[in-house]
């Protein structure tokens, strides 16, 4: 059994390694692999397990590759398979679900408190020596908002959504969710499921939580921006393309919205002409929501339990 993982650098640095699956057989890891096709099936060669988080499979590929009857996503989203085309050739597609559950969640907070509380804003400014200057025991460098009574959209209530309407509440927030599949039986005096509409009209955060489908793409865009109150903040950890970067940019140029913070974007790594380099009040860090060591080490167990169930014959977490 031959198995290469495409991109294993995020998930393994020096603090960690593939050498649990070796037991499978034969393991190519590579740290990156160029989104080409020639030199993504050069790699995969007659390997018959594959291991990827962003390099795309394709139906092409998968032609080219016929030893192939495997792929696992190392990841939750798997929009970068053609699963229709894995499906009808035979080829099964997991993913690792609820990996980045409480870490996402945890983040998207992290972003929040970062734009409503400050504290990195403050701290600089002791650092330059402010506080020294001040006659006051204690002195306002910023103008802070706290979360207490303010309303949390929650778009999307998968694991993570339902997390941060966990979290929200914790805070003493009331929560505002819209997803495709409601359950009227979670509401409660501070969670109501709404449409989108009234979502982006009362919420005084809005946090997405939703994969990335056709349907979903470029969701907040102008017409989303406009109805949101201009004291409203954007927080996305989902998938970049949900958000419409160049209205982004215009909500905040022209206080449609009060900020927004981002850990994901249209195009990663972030391009030179990404509209939003520069813009006020938009926060932006690199894709790290996921990444914290405890997250890591959950995430390698769990590829090498989806691996050992599809050997067995009975394998987990399939989306194709």
């Amino acid at each position: 059994m031959k198995i290469v993982i495409l991109d294993g650098h995020t998930i393994v640095q020096d603090d960690m390694n593939w050498d649990s699956f070796r037991k499978f057989g034969e393991v190519t890891a590579y740290d990156r692999t160029p989104y080409e096709e020639d030199e993504t099936v050069r790699r995969i060669n007659d390997a018959q397990i594959v291991l990827t988080s962003k390099v795309p499979i394709t139906a092409a590929v998968m032609d080219r590759c016929p030893n192939m009857k495997y792929v696992g996503v190392t990841a939750t989203g798997y929009n970068i398979v053609d699963v229709k085309a894995a499906r009808e050739r035979g080829v099964t597609v997991t993913n690792v679900p609820r990996y980045g559950t409480e870490t996402v969640a945890e983040f998207a907070f992290a972003l929040l408190l970062h734009m409503t509380r400050k504290v990195a804003k403050s701290e600089q400014t002791v650092r330059r020596g402010d506080w020294l200057k001040s006659i006051d025991f204690c002195y306002l460098p910023v103008t802070q908002e706290s979360l207490f009574g303010k309303t949390m959209g929650v778009v999307g209530f998968g694991q993570i959504g339902r997390r941060v309407a966990e979290l929200s509440k914790a805070f003493g927030m009331k929560v505002l969710v819209y997803t495709r599949h409601p359950d009227t039986k979670m509401e409660s005096d501070n969670l109501k499921f709404v449409d989108f509409d009234q979502l982006l009209r009362e919420s005084d955060v809005v946090s997405l939580h939703c994969p990335l489908t056709k349907e979903n793409q470029h969701m907040m865009d102008e017409e989303a921006f406009r109805k949101m109150k201009p004291t409203a903040y954007l927080i996305n950890t989902s998938r970049g393309p949900l958000v419409k970067e160049a209205d982004l940019k215009k909500a905040l140029e022209e206080g449609w919205i009060r900020g927004a913070a981002l850990d994901v974007l249209e195009k990663e790594p972030m391009e030179e002409n990404c509209p939003l380099i520069g813009v006020k009040n938009c926060v932006i860090v690199p894709h790290v929501a996921w990444a914290t060591n405890e997250c890591r080490s959950m995430l390698l167990t769990m590829l090498e339990e989806n691996i050992k169930a599809y050997l067995s014959g009975h394998p987990i977490h399939v989306v194709s």
